[in-house]
């Protein structure tokens, strides 16, 4: 009741409450991946959660996949644990009662006789560019809700790889990380001294877009930067021109990152999703897909894709320390003491707080800032 009541209060506008923004919970009511698909083989189960909430994937040796709770009715025992029958039907591995795609129980083996056991929960499930995504919300709008275009997967002008790394941190943190390119200072050990330059911003009720370049001031560039995006050089005696454009999104709930090249071709293509694990969200599974140009010769690429995953590898680990802390900060101190200036970072936390939830433990809180909500 407090969640229903605190999102009413937030959509109407009048009289909103502020809530710290780690209190506040992912929307359920879009796509969200819990699986790569090669990790669900035809014939059997697999484990993912979103939430706090277990679910159990099933794929038949023929149909689609499907998604249930990962709770046997029977003794609540993980039907992830379980076979899947000739029929498609997930069969629990205690006492062998069987669920279709449904979750109706059509088989207790030992009483043979219809509508006996219970059902289970069903998730509206989808696959596409290889993420199987679950609808955890409510299933009757899972139609009316698009599933996401996922980077570039699928064209054959551009090479993609897979990442998903797990967080200790709320889904927020990550959202801010990348969307405040300020930050830059924290990778000068991987990519040199390198300056952001804000070039503007779009936004809307359900999105917030920030464009940047980018300026070296010294040190030397990495190779797989130089690969992709061509060399840099050192302007002495004048600022470095805008070679690229750097656009970070947030799509309530996806984020993505694009670069485009000085003629407007898109060279770079992120896409990511934080999906909670646990009931407090303080968790992150990350899905995320990144596609790259294809240069014209593709060797080049190719020949510097291991070095391309080495260098995103460590770019990605110095952010998840930081944000980590971030986390461990806000437990330590008993809430979200940040004190944001950039008018960007602003109304991305406004923007997350409006469409997210306030969970179970969440109050209002005098704290907050207005000009967030008008920035």
């Amino acid at each position: 009741m407090l969640v229903e009541e605190a999102k009413g209060k937030q959509a109407d506008g009048s009289n909103t409450p502020h809530y710290d923004l780690r209190q506040i919970d992912c929307d359920p009511n879009f796509w969200y991946p819990v699986a790569w698909s090669h990790k669900v083989r035809p014939g059997k189960t697999f484990a993912a959660r979103y939430a706090g909430h277990p679910i159990a994937l099933i794929r038949p040796e023929y149909g689609s996949v499907y998604a249930l709770e990962d709770r046997c009715a029977h003794r609540q025992v993980p039907l992830s644990k379980g076979v899947v029958d000739d029929k498609g039907c997930v069969k629990c591995c205690y006492h062998g009662w069987a669920f279709d795609r449904a979750g109706k129980c059509v088989t207790v083996p030992y009483l043979n006789k219809e509508g006996v056991g219970r059902p289970v929960k069903s998730y509206p499930c989808r696959e596409k560019s290889g993420l199987i995504f679950i609808f955890p919300g409510d299933p009757a709008l899972a139609d009316k809700v698009p599933v996401p275009d996922v980077a570039q997967v699928g064209n054959p002008e551009y090479k993609t790889r897979m990442f998903s790394p797990r967080l200790k941190c709320h889904y927020t943190f990550m959202h801010e990380n990348l969307m405040d390119m300020n930050h830059q200072f924290l990778h000068r050990r991987q990519m040199g001294s390198i300056t952001a330059r804000f070039l503007g911003q779009d936004k809307g009720d359900d999105f917030l877009e920030a464009r940047y370049s980018f300026a070296r001031k010294g040190g030397n560039q990495p190779l797989a930067e130089a690969l992709i995006f061509g060399k840099h050089h050192d302007y002495e005696d004048r600022e470095q021109p805008v070679e690229e454009v750097v656009s970070i999104r947030t799509t309530y709930p996806y984020q993505t990152l694009q670069i485009h090249d000085k003629d407007g071709d898109l060279i770079m293509d992120l896409w990511t999703s934080y999906v909670p694990l646990g009931e407090t969200q303080q968790v992150t599974q990350a899905f995320g897909l990144l596609s790259v140009k294809k240069p014209k010769w593709n060797f080049l690429l190719n020949l510097a894709w291991p070095a391309l995953g080495i260098f995103t590898h460590r770019i990605f680990e110095e952010d998840r320390e930081i944000v980590e802390m971030e986390q461990n900060a806000w437990r330590e101190l008993g809430g979200d003491h940040n004190v944001e200036v950039f008018p960007v970072v602003k109304s991305l936390r406004a923007l997350l707080a409006r469409s997210g939830v306030p969970n179970k433990y969440a109050h209002p809180v005098e704290t907050a800032s207005k000009s967030e909500d008008a920035a």
